[in-house]
């Protein structure tokens, strides 16, 4: 069985911290001006309020996992659901989710190092959306993404052990931005409160999906984690509560800390925010080391998430059977996690716009797979009620149709002409790439009929 080849390795504690790291990446340090310049201050706690609600409500992932923890989380959900079709087309789309996460990361690897040492880059390559791209800018991300690869190609505990320490970092660094608002804080910079109408928030609000997927690192190692399946989703929803608390945190802080037009010629606000609030350029510096561990911990994590997705598919059949390989010694899919690290090693090839590009196309595949794993969730309450549920959700069928209707509700923000639609070309592109690589993949698969017709027979049954 697979399972049975990964061992127990992850504590409750290591499974807290890799998913709290996980939702506490980069995004906080780059995009936190934006944030506030498109929504305004109480714009963005809305939209992140109203993002949160709809991750806690996705949230019934928890009842899932503690009730059938395997390896490859919502996959296993949707397949024993609905079958080999739609699990492949849920999976797929989360699988969209994490590479984004994983290539957005080496990105802003070398943007953040820009800003800790500044430097005067050489080897001009080209010009992407009127950035320019240089050797030295790449090899930077690209080095970053060789460290991670080696580091979760040796074993998950190593990992496991990396991503508690650099959690701890970000908490810290967030603390102190919190500190600086609280006593330092100009709370006229606060005004105005709300910033581009319904419009402004749609945009924060997109943003949301790509910030929270973390959580969903936790279904996809259920089978290494060493703890009662009940503790299993508790962790789960704690990790939510407690980024959906730190991002609001983060919001305050910096707009607190810059009026609108330091916002407007700020690169990294929640930096520039801590030098102002504590006045030192050293806490910018400060601030953005955090930032670098919350992008060594997101991109950690789903390395880790998204070998298991890549593993787990091809164990059911539906990639091919190389991504399934466990190394013997290390027993993790290193395959996989050598696949992954190949994206982002050449991710930084984009350049600095690839940041805003990742962010929105990656979010399209998230809601799409939430929402089927929601609609599995309601299915499997009502085929298997008896299946034993560690975490039982008590307004099972309430949680369910709200986490339907936002999934859905969400996924009409993307739409064309909507305020938040996906930019022509590169967005679109991004996206429709990635739904044909999935649909070639699908088709050429040569157990892929096997496995549906089994799934035919077992349902008839």
């Amino acid at each position: 069985m697979q399972n049975q080849q990964m061992a127990k390795t992850m504590s409750q504690s290591d499974v807290l911290f890799l998913s709290i790291g996980a939702m506490l990446g980069w995004g906080w340090v780059v995009l936190s001006g934006d944030w506030i310049l498109t929504a305004g201050f109480l714009g963005s706690v809305i939209a992140f309020v109203i993002g949160g609600i709809l991750v806690i409500f996705i949230g019934l992932y928890a009842e899932l996992s503690s009730a059938i923890p395997e390896t490859g989380g919502g996959l296993v959900f949707v397949q024993r659901a609905f079958g080999m079709k739609a699990a492949f087309v849920s999976a797929w789309g989360v699988l969209f989710g994490y590479v984004s996460v994983i290539t957005f990361e080496a990105v802003a690897l070398p943007t953040v190092i820009d800003y800790v040492i500044p430097t005067q880059h050489a080897g001009f390559l080209w010009n992407i959306g009127g950035w320019d791209v240089y050797f030295t800018w790449v090899l930077i991300g690209s080095g970053g993404a060789l460290f991670l690869t080696a580091l979760n190609y040796i074993g998950e505990k190593p990992a496991a052990i990396f991503q508690s320490m650099f959690t701890v970092a970000i908490i810290l660094t967030g603390f102190l931005l919190l500190g600086g608002a609280a006593f330092n804080g100009d709370f006229a910079n606060l005004e105005p409160m709300f910033q581009g109408g319904v419009g402004g928030l749609m945009a924060v609000l997109v943003m949301i999906p790509f910030l929270f997927v973390g959580f969903d690192v936790i279904p996809q190692v259920a089978a290494e984690i060493n703890a009662p399946k009940k503790i299993i989703g508790r962790i789960l929803i704690i990790s939510i509560v407690s980024a959906v608390i730190f991002y609001l945190l983060i919001v305050f802080g910096v707009a607190a800390g810059l009026s609108k037009g330091q916002l407007e010629a700020s690169s990294l606000a929640t930096a520039d925010a801590m030098v102002q609030l504590l006045g030192h350029q050293a806490f910018g510096t400060v601030l953005v080391i955090g930032g670098v561990a919350g992008i060594v911990t997101s991109w950690n994590a789903f390395i880790i998430g998204a070998s298991r997705i890549l593993y787990a598919m091809a164990e059911r059949g539906m990639i091919s059977k190389w991504f399934a390989y466990i190394h013997p010694k290390y027993k993790t899919p290193t395959n996989a996690i050598l696949f992954l690290g190949a994206l982002a090693f050449f991710a930084p090839l984009l350049g600095r716009p690839a940041l805003v590009w990742i962010v929105n196309a990656g979010g399209v595949g998230i809601i799409v797979g939430y929402l089927i794993v929601s609609i599995a969730f309601m299915r499997l309450r009502k085929t298997e009620p008896e299946l034993e549920r560690p975490y039982s959700i008590k307004y099972w069928r309430t949680t369910g149709v709200l986490a339907i209707g936002l999934s859905l509700l969400f996924l009409t923000f993307y739409f064309p002409g909507m305020p938040a639609s996906l930019s022509w070309p590169a967005e679109w592109i991004l996206l429709l790439g990635w739904v044909l690589i999935g649909y070639i993949l699908y088709v050429m698969n040569p157990r892929t009929k096997e496995t549906v017709e089994h799934d035919k027979r077992t349902q008839s049954v």
